[in-house]
């Protein structure tokens, strides 16, 4: 049995990854400051949570104590919301990841796999997007994740501290929060499909991401914990396939029986236009493969819903 920290354990991907840890009996403690973070997200599951902030780094401290791998997702995750306020996203994502990086060598952790996102891309009109392009970014929140992945780089080469960045594409399903300001499109679009509601799209719908089901960034974070040689890299987690917004809704308006068209608002200020990823080196390095596509996982996320209205 080893012992995993996760930071941001009551969100949404926090909580599927502890889920999934208890699931195989591993030991597993949560950190939180439950800004986001929900507490239901963590219900029946035995576990250590302890409620701090990584924004504090003597506070955050002690929770390091014996964990032998720190899976970090705490994060404020939103565009728009770094938009509005960029000081808070580098504050919780950039400050906060290095704390975590400090208290995980301190502690002498085995190894942190780092949350980060395939919004450091940017710019760059290239497909599929490699690991080894130029990261462009165009949001204050993909320059935070581009920090902390550089942090993650220079812990490993100057300090030994093993660390693995994932660049999540649009990871989707249970526990994803449509109620928020700033939630993603997939439950914002199935809670409006389910009420009647014509979703709302930003711009014309035909930009295109490759959406990657819960279970597949679960896999990768335990992946990533125990691959050998892969210090200090980064690797896209994804599907290797790419639909439009538009061809979301009708998939969704599919599963779930309805036939509402969106309705358009204004491009938002720092999306991407098109997103894919290339899983070339996270096959090789960490054995990853995609285990849920992107029809079942909307079937999975709607069926998860239904059971939570």
């Amino acid at each position: 049995m080893a012992t995993y920290l996760i930071t941001g354990g009551a969100g949404f991907i926090g909580s599927n990854l502890a889920e999934e840890l208890v699931r195989r009996g591993e030991s597993v403690r949560v950190l939180d400051n439950f800004i986001t973070g929900r507490r239901e997200n963590l219900a029946g599951l035995e576990m250590e949570v302890v409620e701090a902030d990584i924004r504090d780094r003597e506070g955050i401290r002690g929770a390091f104590a014996g964990a032998e791998y720190v899976l970090h997702q705490a994060a404020l995750r939103s565009v728009p919301r770094s938009v509005a306020d960029p000081a808070a996203t580098n504050a919780a994502n950039v400050d906060g990841t290095l704390n975590v990086l400090l208290a995980a060598r301190e502690a002498g952790v085995r190894r942190v796999v780092f949350a980060s996102s395939s919004s450091v891309y940017g710019a760059d009109p290239a497909l599929p997007k490699r690991e080894t392009d130029r990261p462009l970014p165009l949001s204050p929140y993909a320059a935070s994740k581009l920090a902390g992945e550089a942090y993650c780089a220079a812990f490993a080469h100057v300090y030994g501290l093993e660390t693995v960045a994932l660049r999540y594409f649009n990871v989707f399903g249970p526990r994803q929060d449509p109620a928020s300001e700033y939630a993603t499109v997939i439950p914002r679009f199935i809670s409006a499909l389910r009420e009647g509601r014509r979703p709302l799209v930003f711009g014309d719908g035909e930009q295109s991401r490759d959406f990657c089901y819960i279970a597949n960034a679960v896999e990768a974070n335990l992946l990533a914990a125990h691959a050998p040689g892969v210090a200090g890299e980064v690797f896209n987690i994804a599907c290797g396939e790419r639909y439009t917004i538009n061809q979301l809704v009708a998939t969704l308006n599919e599963i779930l029986g309805t036939d509402l068209e969106p309705e358009y608002g204004p491009e938002r200020v720092g999306d991407m236009r098109h997103s894919l990823a290339d899983l070339s080196a996270a096959r090789e390095k960490l054995g990853y493969e995609v285990k849920v596509r992107f029809r079942e996982g909307l079937e999975r996320a709607v069926e998860w819903e239904s059971g939570h209205l």
